[in-house]
């Protein structure tokens, strides 16, 4: 007889039973428990990597973040993204009185129990937001960040019976749908690579019978790899090389989008061109000056202000609005790398500072927090400066 949320797929030299799990359910670790003592696979796979692992069991989840390299490496949003994402699945747990990860934990546990051997079926969680930021195009990253604020400043209610209904196959498709019209790129990396992924984990995982406890999102994605190798047989030596190729090459992180690169490079050549033209069709050393006094307030105020609405020091203000007109024009360095390691340097995070980041569910929190303000001054002081450069060049080719 099958059993909600568990799908079971036999393969000629492997049976799989793949569980369909909320991320934050009671339902969900009930279920996850019930299947591995009845099954008694030889693996247990869980969705998770080795990182996101160490961050359910550890204490010390942020502890060893070095908040400096963050900001100069220019990996602010991504950590700001993947912090804000934490916050909220936190505040579901918190609601529902389940801690996240917990079907995850009690796979892992249960397996254990039955000498199963452990497998972590899920791709490096840093890798997956490397290669979503990279691919998603400029104003797919402002919708997401746009959309993820308005979540810290209105806390929506969720009951449990809201969450089982979430993983309902024909709802949470319709969700995924959802995400691919929103944010197209950022599900074929968070979904549809993931899937690939997981399923080909899952066939070299060892053994001949195996428990994968994956999130209800990835069931028909990761059951419709499967199948294709249901039809197979065997998965001969040919195929198990083909596998670690394609778990290579979902591992790699592409360079990124030349086109970015070429207009950050683009903006100064293109500031140089106007203030030439300007002098030399107006002969005019005064509109020169204008020109230049226009382009630095322009760019310093709009990038001290972002530093000012994240509630940064003084200095670090000050700070933004010096840097923004010089950082503009160097592709290698913004505005917000500069604000962000002044406001380091000036209210240094403590280790409690740190410790607290997994306490945080609010976005007054994040004010509150030394480490979380810091990544919010270098992101804002930025995006500032990037409006500012935007607002500006226009205007100094009107003054021509």
């Amino acid at each position: 007889m099958k059993q909600k949320n568990v799908e079971h797929i036999k393969l000629k030299d492997k049976e799989i039973f793949l569980v369909g799990a909320a991320h934050v359910s009671k339902e969900s670790v009930k279920l996850v428990s019930e299947i591995i003592n009845k099954e008694k696979p030889d693996t247990v796979g869980v969705e998770l990597c080795e990182n996101r692992y160490n961050a359910l069991t550890s204490k010390k989840k942020w502890e060893d973040m070095e908040i400096t390299k963050i900001i100069r490496e220019g990996k602010t949003y991504l950590f700001l993204a993947n912090l804000m994402l934490s916050i909220f699945q936190k505040r579901i747990g918190q609601s529902l009185k389940v801690k996240p990860g917990a079907e995850m934990i009690q796979a892992i546990k249960s397996g254990k129990e039955l000498s199963a051997k452990i497998v972590l079926l899920d791709r490096d969680i840093q890798v997956t937001l490397k290669r979503a930021w990279k691919k998603m195009k400029f104003r797919e990253k402002c919708k997401l960040m746009l959309g993820l604020i308005p979540g810290l400043l209105q806390p929506e209610k969720i009951n449990e019976e809201i969450l089982e209904q979430l993983k309902e196959k024909d709802m949470m498709t319709q969700m995924m749908e959802e995400l691919g019209r929103e944010v197209p790129s950022a599900k074929k990396v968070l979904i549809d690579e993931r899937d690939i992924y997981i399923a080909n984990k899952i066939l070299e995982a060892p053994g001949k019978k195996i428990v994968a406890v994956v999130g209800a999102g990835h069931v028909e994605g990761i059951k419709k790899h499967l199948k294709k190798h249901s039809s197979e047989g065997t998965v001969h030596r040919f195929q198990r090389k083909r596998m670690k190729e394609n778990i290579e090459l979902l591992e790699k992180i592409s360079k990124g989008s030349q086109r970015i690169k070429y207009v950050g490079y683009s903006i100064p050549l293109i500031f140089i061109g106007i203030i030439v033209y300007g002098f030399i069709h107006h002969t005019s050393v005064e509109l020169t000056l204008t020109m230049l006094a226009y382009w630095f307030l322009i760019n310093g105020s709009l990038s001290a202000l972002g530093a000012l609405l994240a509630l940064g020091h003084p200095l670090t203000i000050i700070s933004g609005f010096l840097a923004a007109p010089f950082t503009s024009l160097n592709p290698t360095i913004g505005a917000g790398i500069v604000a962000g390691l002044v406001e380091a340097k000036i209210r240094e995070p403590k280790v409690k500072d740190f410790q607290d980041l997994s306490q945080i569910i609010t976005l007054k929190g994040f004010y509150k927090n030394r480490v979380s303000r810091i990544l919010l001054v270098a992101a804002f002081a930025n995006i500032g400066s990037i409006i500012g450069t935007i607002a500006a060049l226009p205007y100094l080719i009107s003054l021509i």
